[in-house]
């Protein structure tokens, strides 16, 4: 089963050097200097500096030469992926479509799996997802990822085809839980960095944690999730990652707000519109979701670190 991988970021970049361990696959960049760069010197300078490219890995700039293959990882940034999908999609109807981005895409409030069913309804596809760093996956250390799609066939067959010797998948028929649990805990993250960053302290941290999680599970849920989905790697394990690390670039956007310091805005950060899209949802669907909230006041200096947690300690007193 031939396998390519569109969008050579970090992450994306790191999956195709570790499924390479199962035979040859074939990586696509926009820029076709980009490519010919990685065919080059046998590195992505520019996204994972430092690590080899395997002899199995064909970097290309030609979308048709990617999309031939049976099975396609989208490794784009979630508010590119309609455009992605909309500009290939001939070239796309006849592959099984992995969708490997996080996010909530702000204009419709839709993930990743219903995007990919408005704009290619009768191609087959999943979700990959669950707590990982490109780092980790590119120099071999063990991973666990979240395989999900509504077809459990199909579950079993990608299972078997993307496991590697570092990334061990489990899979799920639950999309939606899946995809909320790793869209949700970007947002989540923000707010840790931003805890860390304005110097309140671990415990605040901890608190932010454990009510992102309650969260989380709240829109999770009233959107027919399982709540077992939300306990495992997509939604907890990638939390805890997420809002404890500074690889993550939703806790870097965080720490800088934190700090009152600048961030990079070429960098792409899943969380901040998701925040935005989240937010609207939850209104309209009548959710109290404060964290959130907060986050896009944050974001939109709307807040202070100091005056956003002020605000979550006014919070009535409840039950836990």
């Amino acid at each position: 089963m031939s396998i390519a991988v569109i969008g050579a970021g970090a992450f994306g970049t790191a999956l195709a050097i570790s499924l390479t361990a199962n035979g040859p696959v074939c990586l696509w960049t926009r820029d076709q200097d980009h490519a010919q760069e990685m065919q080059d010197t046998g590195q992505n300078t520019r996204r994972l500096p430092g690590v080899a490219l395997p002899s199995g890995l064909t970097a290309t700039a030609e979308f048709d030469q990617a999309a031939q293959h049976e099975t396609v990882l989208l490794a784009v940034p979630m508010q590119q992926l309609r455009r992605v999908l909309s500009e290939h999609a001939s070239a796309l109807r006849h592959a099984t479509l992995v969708a490997c981005c996080k996010g909530i895409e702000l204009e419709t409030g839709i993930g990743p799996c219903a995007v990919i069913g408005q704009v290619l309804p009768e191609t087959p596809c999943a979700l990959l997802t669950g707590p990982s760093f490109a780092h980790d996956i590119a120099r071999g250390l063990p991973t666990a990822l979240t395989l999900a799609t509504e077809n459990a066939q199909r579950g079993v067959r990608l299972q078997q085809l993307l496991s590697t010797a570092n990334i061990r998948l489990y899979r799920t028929t639950d999309v939606i839980g899946a995809e909320l649990g790793g869209a949700l805990k970007n947002v989540i993250a923000i707010a840790c960095g931003t805890v860390i960053g304005a110097g309140m302290g671990a415990s605040a941290r901890a608190a932010l944690m454990t009510r992102g999680y309650a969260e989380m599970q709240r829109m999770a849920l009233a959107l027919g999730a399982r709540a077992e989905t939300l306990a495992g790697l997509s939604g907890f394990g990638d939390l805890a990652l997420t809002c404890t690390s500074d690889q993550s670039r939703n806790y870097q956007l965080g720490l800088a707000i934190g700090r009152g310091e600048g961030f990079d805005p070429s960098i792409t950060v899943e969380g901040a519109a998701t925040a935005r899209a989240v937010a609207a949802k939850a209104e309209q669907m009548g959710l109290d979701m404060p964290i959130t909230e907060i986050v896009v006041g944050l974001l939109d200096s709307a807040l202070t670190p100091e005056s956003a947690m002020s605000r979550l300690l006014a919070r009535p007193l409840k039950e836990e």
